[in-house]
């Protein structure tokens, strides 16, 4: 089994992103210090522009930026002014870097610090990084008293939900590895974009740092946007999102419902407190997305990862860049073979607990390389669907294997069913009457929620799934 390698030699790249409305004034000159700015060693860069339908002479200054900078500049125009937030949606779609930063379109950041933001990035100690205006620094320009106030008052209501312990939530220099940054969902068309970022990288556990850089903050009078308004509707997405968890899009999966499932915390904390038990020194994941159930696993002599999406299997790898124990693959199970000799009988545990498609029950390949991967008296652990008449997939065919079913495909494969037991009954109090239909945002909230204390109804409710520990004959 060996490990895919970054090409070292391969210079990455910098993306900044700059939403503009109305800045005639400002974004010739921010997008020359942009261009100028010193850069770590192997870092190309380019600028990812995106009018927000502006009604100066804004996108006459952008044609002339892409006449002298076409190599570096992409510009694009919302068909209507929606926001800032809805501005860096668009330019993080159409970006094409490794890493990204925001900036804002005026001088109140200043790009020659892009190299102290960056820094945690590139040596792998952070997935996010802000650039906080208030961290402790040698010198700093004396800011509005009112507008500090808010920022701060806003960072403490977001730290507050969060569990963050940032001093400058509401900063524009936030950069990120760019595959994080796309797999978020982000929904706030205005300023409102703030606090949801920060939100949604708290919910999924991600490394933050802060560094501390100068700011040049401008007054209404230079042209400044954001009002008491704004204000207000930081206070709504930051309460909302305490509440609601939305902090996942994975365009590869095959249902929302199994999406917002994987990313339910106490749920997941669930399936890893019963397999602990059964896990060695040496457990194999499969399936393991982008390590929503990962990051949960005991990281003793040695854990390795497996994913067969591309996508999913460069975030992984990504987030576990540097770690000695942890080992991230690229593996379809269902490939005959799929393991090397100098891996077959590495591992005391395999479990599936996250993507149980990528290792199905009825194929043989799968379980063959399942049972391939343990020592003798390893255990197989993984979820299975319980059969039920509204448990079809989304063409209508049964979904499903009953204990007996369990049993029969295991012991064939060369295991010992150790347990078959009911597990996640509380799902049908928050599941809709159309199976195909994904339960709320808040159904899915409400089941987390009181999923750690539901074992009781496994007893009185028909199953749905099944919880399975088999060990290896």
């Amino acid at each position: 089994m060996t490990k895919d390698q970054n090409d070292d030699n391969r210079n990455r790249l910098f993306s900044i992103l700059i939403p503009v409305y109305n800045e005639q004034a400002y974004l010739a000159r921010v997008v020359e210090t942009a261009l100028a700015a010193p850069l770590p060693d192997n870092l190309d860069r380019e600028i990812v522009l995106v009018d927000d339908c502006s009604t100066d002479k804004t996108p006459r200054v952008i044609e002339k930026l892409l006449e002298k900078y076409p190599d570096v500049i992409r510009a694009f125009r919302q068909p209507k002014n929606q926001g800032k937030g809805a501005a860096i949606r668009r330019a993080i779609k159409e970006m094409s870097g490794d890493f990204a930063i925001i900036q804002d379109a005026d001088l109140e950041y200043n790009p020659n610090e892009y190299g102290l933001v960056l820094a945690p990035l590139l040596d792998g100690r952070a997935d996010v990084v802000y650039g906080s205006r208030f961290a402790t620094r040698e010198t700093r320009k004396a800011l509005q008293y009112h507008h500090k106030l808010g920022n701060l008052f806003l960072t403490h209501l977001s730290n507050f939900t969060t569990g963050l312990d940032l001093t400058d939530m509401e900063t524009c220099y936030k950069a990120f590895r760019a595959d994080a940054l796309k797999s978020i969902p982000l929904r706030s068309d205005r300023f409102g974009i703030e606090p949801e970022i920060t939100a949604k990288i708290a919910k999924r556990g991600w490394t933050v740092y802060e560094v501390p850089i100068s700011y040049n903050g401008r007054r209404y009078s230079e042209g400044k946007k954001i009002g008491w308004k704004d204000g207000v509707s930081a206070i709504c997405i930051i309460l909302k999102y305490w509440f609601i968890d939305d902090s996942f899009y994975d365009e590869d999966s095959d249902s929302e419902s199994r999406q917002r499932l994987e990313y339910a915390k106490n749920y997941r904390k669930s399936l890893v407190k019963r397999a602990i038990p059964h896990l060695g020194s040496a457990t194999l994941e499969v399936g393991a997305g982008v390590g929503s159930v990962s990051r949960y696993l005991p990281q003793r002599e040695r854990l390795a990862l497996a994913e067969s999406s591309e996508r999913r299997h460069n975030f992984l790898r990504a987030s576990y860049d540097g770690n000695a124990v942890v080992d991230v693959y690229r593996l379809d199970f269902t490939t005959q073979n799929v393991l090397p000799p100098e891996d077959q009988g590495a591992f005391d545990s395999v479990v599936c607990l996250n993507r149980t498609s990528e290792l199905p029950l009825d194929d043989e390949n799968a379980l063959a390389n399942a049972r391939a991967a343990l020592r003798p008296n390893g255990k197989l652990i993984m979820i299975l669907h319980a059969p039920s008449k509204s448990n079809r997939g989304e063409k209508g065919e049964r979904r499903g294997f009953s204990k007996r079913e369990i049993r029969e495909r295991l012991e064939g494969a060369g295991f010992r069913v150790e347990e078959i037991s009911s597990f996640g009954a509380i799902e049908r109090i928050f599941r809709k009457r159309d199976p195909n239909k994904a339960p709320s945002r808040l159904g899915f909230k409400l089941f987390d929620l009181f999923f750690p204390c539901s074992s009781a109804l496994n007893v009185v409710l028909p199953a749905t799934r099944y919880y399975v520990v088999a060990v290896r004959k």
